[in-house]
């Protein structure tokens, strides 16, 4: 084949016309530099939306797990809304309710005369609407249902203790 240019061909050509039968450097560089774009805007993109979460981490916010699920939400849905509360959520301070209320549950505790901790108590996973455990619900179901024994008419009953260590159960159940 000769190397010749057409003759309708224009006698200066641009440098990015190859010649037949060689590489077409601009193509590849072009296909090269789209690649890198797409990489490089792929990775802005992930950054851009989990900035609400390490803003969030890196303060030490209680909230910084809402934070990464709102974020997550937003990168999958593309709803940019969610994306927004979890950037206001990250910037913003939440209040620490649970220091006042544990000094409350505290002096709650030395005014009812339990020490540091006493008053913790686990609540019944059954519980009947009266909110005593179904139990003890029971117990005294069946003791109203039997008869009462009557006593000899000379005999003396013994006074009534109160079993101090239930009545305190009792208590920390209806807490």
């Amino acid at each position: 084949m000769e190397k010749s240019i057409h003759p309708a061909a224009i006698h200066h050509l641009p440098f990015f016309v190859t010649p037949p039968g060689e590489t077409d450097v601009l193509m590849t560089a072009t296909a090269i530099f789209l690649a890198i774009a797409v990489l490089a805007f792929g990775i802005f993109f992930f950054r851009l939306h989990s900035l609400p979460e390490q803003i969030a981490h890196k303060s030490g916010k209680l909230q910084a797990e809402i934070v990464a699920v709102l974020c997550l939400i937003s990168l999958f849905t593309h709803m940019h809304i969610f994306w927004i509360i979890g950037l206001v959520l990250a910037l913003v301070e939440l209040p620490d309710f649970g220091t006042p209320l544990k000094r409350i549950a505290g002096s709650a505790e030395k005014l009812a005369g339990f020490g540091p901790g006493e008053g913790e108590v686990e609540i019944p996973r059954q519980a009947a609407p009266h909110g005593h455990a179904v139990a003890d619900s029971a117990a005294a179901t069946r003791n109203i249902n039997e008869e009462p024994k009557q006593p000899a008419e000379d005999a003396v009953a013994p006074p009534i203790k109160p079993d101090l260590a239930r009545v305190r159960a009792r208590e920390r159940a209806h807490v």
